[in-house]
């Protein structure tokens, strides 16, 4: 025996049609009261589509999460990337539709949209450590720090020694676009060692600049003054005999007293 309550009646056709739900409560009953927007809950996962996952609250009440609304850092191609059938969300309340029994739910929302903050740790002309996970011929995807994916596009791939990145590379990488709005990021490791060598260069051009400039000048040695003996100067000889004369004749001065 079954339980039921009768839906439809033909008595012409002596036929009727019954539900069983109908014997229980319909849960979308107060449904907003229940699942206000930005309300926490846990749900199951129950179906995957290519555009996001299908997850039961309770009993007669699903709904649906975007494939964009799971992460915030991760760029997510299918929701099986994600997730599996079965396994326990917990979810947030977007929107309810009452009249059409749809909720939109959402999982990131459950933490801080961390692009606020890797505005700044991401910032213009930053030097960052990266890993190469996939290359294509429109570029390559790097994982970064804090699980954030960047691209580099194919014609910043190029390395010192003029090859290209590769899969699993470790590099450096400098961020020439951050886009907050559209959760993109930029990368060129091309930029990262040519930039850096013509830093180097500018910083040895300018220190030998400084050392020119501060060099000591060579002293310049006066020229030596020659004294020339002009041919009517007195000589040492003329001088003793001048003496000699002059004690002469204070001696007969002497006599003569």
């Amino acid at each position: 025996e079954v339980e039921g309550v009768i839906i439809t009646l033909d008595r012409e056709e002596r036929k009727m049609s019954l539900g069983m739900k109908q014997l229980i409560p319909d849960p979308w009953t107060d449904i907003k009261g229940r699942y206000p927007i930005n309300s926490k809950h846990k749900a199951t996962v129950r179906n995957f589509t290519n555009f996001g996952i299908f997850v039961e609250l309770e009993e007669g009440v699903d709904g649906l999460i975007h494939i964009s609304d799971l992460s915030w850092s991760k760029k997510i191609k299918h929701p099986a990337e994600f997730t599996k059938i079965g396994e326990i969300l917990e979810v947030m309340v977007m929107d309810v539709d009452e009249e059409n029994r749809r909720l939109s739910l959402g999982h990131k929302q459950l933490e801080e949209n961390p692009w606020d903050v890797f505005e700044t740790v991401f910032g213009i002309n930053s030097i960052q450590k990266g890993t190469v996970i996939s290359v294509n011929d429109k570029g390559a995807v790097v994982s970064l720090a804090y699980g954030v994916e960047g691209f580099a596009p194919s014609r910043h791939m190029k390395k010192d020694d003029n090859s290209s990145i590769k899969v699993d590379d470790v590099l450096d990488f400098k961020v020439i676009e951050f886009s907050k709005e559209n959760k993109k990021i930029i990368l060129s490791h091309t930029f990262s060692w040519k930039d850096d060598k013509a830093e180097k260069v500018e910083k040895t051009e300018s220190n030998e600049s400084v050392t020119k400039k501060a060099a000591p000048k060579a002293k310049r040695t006066a020229p030596k003054k020659v004294v020339e003996t002009n041919e009517n100067n007195t000589t040492l000889g003329d001088i003793a005999g001048e003496l000699g004369k002059l004690k002469t004749e204070m001696e007969k001065s002497e006599k003569k007293k």
